[in-house]
């Protein structure tokens, strides 16, 4: 049998309220996804046995193989669903490592689709759901990589209408460990951030068929609430902004997820190609991608 191909695509938080913490440790959250047009490439072998095989330019950094959430999914999925093939997976990794923009969890997520191919699952399988809620709480947004509106610790998740938005995507190549940007923002188990009337009121997303510059202004009245702790963590996470806000016709920039990777969207592609072009000149060592959000 041929190897199947997935892609792992990045997933961007263009919004990401803390809700709270809830008494199990896990926070409550509300982020609006969407997912970039920059991807990790996962193909399958089928076969017996079960490997991970890493190559590509971001290799070195995905740690050990053992810990791969790739393998993790695999493995749980194999516990729910008798005699599951499974086979040798090959992971290109191009995506940065530890860098808010669900990586791993993309990678998780194409792992599952591959499997669900390669045994004739469908990816609303509830084994499968179950699977990627286990593994990791970005892995069933990534699962469908589609744009959504994710509540809870990550398993709620609405579809959303979003246009096409130019952005460049920006990493200094310095990893935040998601749980530090947590333990920085400082809840304690039970306790909610923002007031019960807050949660009531919850913002209204614009209507399928709304403009870029009315989503833009829908996002700019939202935040990121990890940006502040994780800045603190890592100073050059506010140079990333500042160099992303300094470019001609960036619209919005922000931190996605716990960073340190941030975004910033555009009126049209061309001004994003010539803003990452100007960002990669001035910060040949940063990791920097001029794209398409949806």
């Amino acid at each position: 049998m041929p190897a199947l191909m997935q892609e792992g695509r990045a997933k961007v938080n263009l919004t990401l309220r803390v809700v709270g913490r809830r008494v199990d440790g896990y926070h409550d959250i509300e982020s609006v996804v969407a997912f970039a047009d920059c991807a990790d490439r996962l193909s399958l072998t089928p076969g017996s046995g079960l490997s991970l095989r890493t190559t590509g330019p971001m290799a070195q950094a995905c740690g050990e193989t053992a810990d791969n959430l790739v393998l993790k999914a695999a493995q749980l999925l194999r516990e729910r669903v008798p005699d599951l093939q499974l086979g040798e997976f090959t992971l290109d990794k191009v995506l940065p490592v530890a860098a808010g923009i669900g990586g791993g969890s993309a990678d998780a997520a194409a792992a599952l689709r591959l499997l669900a191919q390669a045994n004739g699952l469908e990816l609303d399988d509830p084994r499968l759901i179950e699977v990627a809620r286990l593994t990791g709480a970005d892995v069933p947004a990534c699962l469908a990589s589609n744009a959504c509106v994710m509540t809870g610790i990550g398993e709620t998740l609405l579809p959303l209408s979003l246009p096409k938005m130019p952005c460049v995507l920006v990493n200094p190549r310095i990893p935040v460990a998601t749980r530090d940007v947590f333990k920085a923002l400082g809840l304690r188990s039970g306790e909610l951030r923002v007031g019960f009337t807050d949660v009531l009121r919850a913002p209204a997303w614009p209507e399928a068929g709304a403009s870029l510059e009315d989503w833009v202004e829908a996002l700019a009245a939202g935040s990121n609430d990890l940006e502040a702790p994780a800045t603190r963590i890592q100073p050059v996470i506010g140079n990333v902004i500042a160099a992303l806000n300094a470019t001609n016709g960036a619209w919005l920039a922000r931190m996605s997820g716990s960073g340190a990777t941030c975004f910033a969207i555009y009126e049209n592609t061309a001004d994003a190609q010539r803003a990452a072009q100007k960002i990669q000149l001035d910060h040949p060592q940063w990791w920097v991608h001029a794209g398409v959000l949806s």
